[in-house]
């Protein structure tokens, strides 16, 4: 495990280079898939929305490492879970690692969501996709500290919902499908859930579906954290290919997020 003690690092938490065994890989289905990796030592601390960057190798046409969201940590196992998306050559390399492998990984990046404290808040977890990856962790991180979140999980069809019985085990779960084959008919803004307001929304998906859920949020006066998912090739902030415009003016969305409140984001909601 190397330490990276950098400058360009201005968040508080190690940033770490680390080998990672794979201990499971588990289709969810013809696109997605579930890594589970350990190490030998114990995982640093990481937390819910933060991200690593994987080293794909064996691929010739991969150069950059791939930016993941932590899906999922088991302190008990010392197990780091990453959701991936087949999308490319990278991921698609990264699909045909075998149990016994090792990752080379750097971790954690970024910032997390806010953890409130109030354990009686209403709370709504929206993930579109494969932006439902950040949630289980955050969801399973407001249950230990006394919170039930509810999840609202948006697909194109019910073999797209992932990992639907993990998140039933945190909270309540409501789905939307595109073409009505799971839970209602529609997106994730045309569940009636949302007929009810929350004092805190957390969403991350399709950046139409992030805009959606914001201006909810600014009609029911919610307050509302998104986690982008502009490119992110280094994980630092030093390639400058993540920029997101903000009131604070242009940030590298790899250093000061991927979680921003929306009052931080220029969007017209």
């Amino acid at each position: 495990m190397l330490l990276l003690q950098s400058n360009m690092y201005s968040h508080k938490m190690k940033k770490y280079i680390i080998d990672l065994r794979v201990m499971a890989k588990e289709a969810l289905n013809d696109n997605n898939f579930l890594l589970k990796l350990t190490s030998d030592r114990a995982l640093p601390e990481m937390v819910p929305g933060q991200f690593v960057e994987v080293r794909v190798d064996g691929s010739q046409e991969t150069f950059l490492r791939r930016p993941i969201s932590i899906n999922y940590v088991d302190k008990q196992a010392n197990e780091l879970w990453l959701l991936v998306r087949i999308a490319g050559n990278g991921t698609r390399r990264l699909s045909q690692l075998s149990v016994g492998e090792t990752l080379n990984v750097i971790l954690p990046l970024g910032n997390g969501f806010s953890i409130p404290t109030n354990t009686g808040d209403k709370l709504l977890l929206v993930g579109g996709g494969v932006g439902t990856a950040p949630m289980l962790y955050l969801g399973a991180t407001l249950l230990q500290i006394g919170c039930k979140p509810s999840f609202l999980l948006g697909a194109r069809t019910a073999s797209d919902v992932l990992q639907r019985q993990d998140f039933e085990r945190i909270g309540t779960v409501h789905i939307t499908t595109e073409d009505g084959s799971l839970g209602d008919k529609g997106f994730v803004t045309d569940h009636s859930i949302l007929a009810t307001s929350f004092n805190k929304i957390y969403a991350c998906g399709p950046k139409p579906m992030m805009l959606a859920i914001a201006r909810y949020a600014k009609a029911t006066s919610s307050d509302c954290e998104v986690s982008l998912e502009n490119m992110m090739a280094c994980g630092i902030g030093a390639c400058l290919c993540c920029v997101e415009k903000t009131v604070r003016g242009n940030v590298c969305v790899c250093s000061e997020g991927p979680v921003f409140n929306i009052n931080q984001l220029t969007w017209q909601i």
